[in-house]
């Protein structure tokens, strides 16, 4: 039996996230490879999604590492030690391929050798992911051989603020954003405001994206066979 794929993110009070969200759940089950079951909303909402699944699961946060954290502290709060038949996998996170495909978005809005960069996260109480920021954040670099700040919206510091500054500092003048999110949401318009150069769409859509979760799929049904 083919585990069913719940994807697990808080939309609860973001419309633009909702219809996002939506989009990229449809855009996995239409690759045919697995059942899907989009578990968005508010904690009780996503459990009750959680409850009407019948067999085996793949938890899967609709989401990527340090880039949400309402939907962090959401699956972070969902026990699982009662499901045998269910395994959680990692948020999204420092895959070359991602990581690849975020370096394309930046010179496809512009910008260009010797433009610094800030990959802007949201933050999560997590450090496991605030080290995945930190990894993509090394990777963009190495990828793009232009310096590449971390700033965060909440939680952590620097801010996203302060991480353009430093560059600045650093006699950096043009500065891209690098948007750390899978999808639109109220968070993402604040980003327009901070006066960069430039800011990339959020990772999804993107077959990319499709491809990482369902490969996340695969590699956690073999866990639940073994």
């Amino acid at each position: 039996m083919v585990p069913t794929m719940v994807l697990v993110a808080d939309d609860s009070q973001d419309t633009h996230r909702r219809e996002a969200l939506r989009g990229l759940a449809d855009a996995v089950a239409d690759r045919g490879e697995a059942p899907v079951v989009p578990a968005f909303g508010s904690g009780a909402e996503v459990k009750a999604a959680m409850g009407e699944v019948e067999g085996p699961m793949v938890v899967v946060p609709a989401f990527v590492a340090g880039g949400d954290l309402a939907s962090a502290r959401l699956f972070a709060g969902l026990n699982l030690d009662m499901r045998t038949d269910a395994c959680p996998t990692a948020p999204l996170g420092a895959v070359p391929s991602i990581v690849t495909d975020l370096a394309g978005r930046l010179q496809d809005e512009g910008w260009v050798r010797g433009d610094g960069v800030v990959l802007a996260a949201d933050g999560s109480t997590d450090q496991e992911e605030r080290q995945v920021v930190t990894d993509v954040a090394r990777m963009l670099s190495r990828r793009l051989q232009s310096p590449v700040q971390v700033g965060y919206l909440s939680t952590w510091a620097p801010t996203v603020a302060d991480a353009m500054e430093r560059l600045r500092r650093n006699g950096l003048r043009r500065i891209s954003i690098a948007a750390w999110r899978l999808v639109d949401g109220a968070d993402y318009e604040r980003l327009r405001d901070l006066g960069g150069r430039s800011l990339t769409a959020p990772l999804w859509p993107s077959d990319i994206v499709v491809d990482t979760l369902l490969a996340q799929h695969r590699a956690a049904k073999a866990r639940l066979a073994a």
